[in-house]
């Protein structure tokens, strides 16, 4: 068989999107790895959040190889994946009110943490209160989110506002409403999203900024190597010990 022209024009998409991201992003990634690098530098701790698909760039630099040690999932039960059964609750459960409160309230999150904030849409409930009620308690927020949604759609927040107006600092993933990329004659819908590929490369750049920032304050990044190579366990075993009281997913 040949090349399917449609996955080129896949790849085509999201490198496109990369490009913009890199290109238009630059300041705001070095602004949040700033941030990020600020609060391991004085002693706070990191977390991140999305729900349903936007989790995955949430878990993809958590307990990474190659990734801060500091970097802690923030979960909200029944949103993070699509293990909850029916599936469909997870995206009901990021309408109701009060949720990121209650979640908020019960987590380790204090005053002079980071929180980075993933949700495409920016819309629902949750990841606006999820923003609103950080920075109230005192938090950086950094949201990861698709600006256009703000102009073109409708908030499910009682403010009317998006994720994007409660944050410290925004990075526009630049995905366009709908987040599919494609459309194709003979397919009646569109497809092939690319907010997980953009979301993730934004994430890890972000990461990226964050270490190079830390070497400038004269701080060693402390950062996972992977267990499949050798010397991996032990080193990681000293950054846990080390880092131990800011990392909660080992508990």
């Amino acid at each position: 068989m040949g090349e399917s022209k449609l996955a080129g024009q896949f790849f085509d998409a999201a490198i496109g999107l990369l490009q913009q991201v890199r290109d238009g992003d630059s300041a705001e990634i070095a602004e949040a790895g700033a941030a990020i690098a600020r609060a391991v530098a004085n002693g706070n701790r990191l977390f991140a959040f999305g729900a349903g698909h936007s989790s995955l760039a949430a878990q993809d630099v958590v307990y990474r190889a190659g990734g801060l040690a500091l970097m802690n999932l923030l979960a909200v039960p029944g949103v993070v994946g699509v293990d909850v059964m029916p599936a469909t609750l997870g995206s009901a459960l990021e309408r109701v009110d009060g949720l990121a409160g209650a979640v908020l309230d019960s987590s380790p999150a204090k005053a002079g943490d980071v929180l980075i904030i993933i949700s495409l849409s920016g819309r629902n409930a949750l990841p606006v209160e999820m923003a609103m009620n950080a920075r109230a308690l005192g938090l950086t927020v950094i949201g990861v989110t698709s600006v256009a949604y703000a102009t073109e759609t409708k908030s499910r927040h009682v403010s009317g506002t998006y994720l994007k107006d409660h944050c410290d600092i925004v990075l526009d993933s630049k995905i366009a409403i709908g987040d599919a990329e494609l459309t194709h004659e003979g397919i009646e819908a569109p497809f092939a999203p690319a907010s997980t590929v953009v979301t993730s490369a934004l994430m890890q750049a972000t990461m990226a900024a964050a270490a190079e920032e830390l070497v400038r304050l004269g701080i060693e990044p402390p950062l996972l190597r992977s267990g499949n190579v050798d010397g991996g366990h032990e080193w990681n075993g000293r950054v846990m010990s080390e880092y131990g009281d800011r990392i909660f997913y080992r508990r």
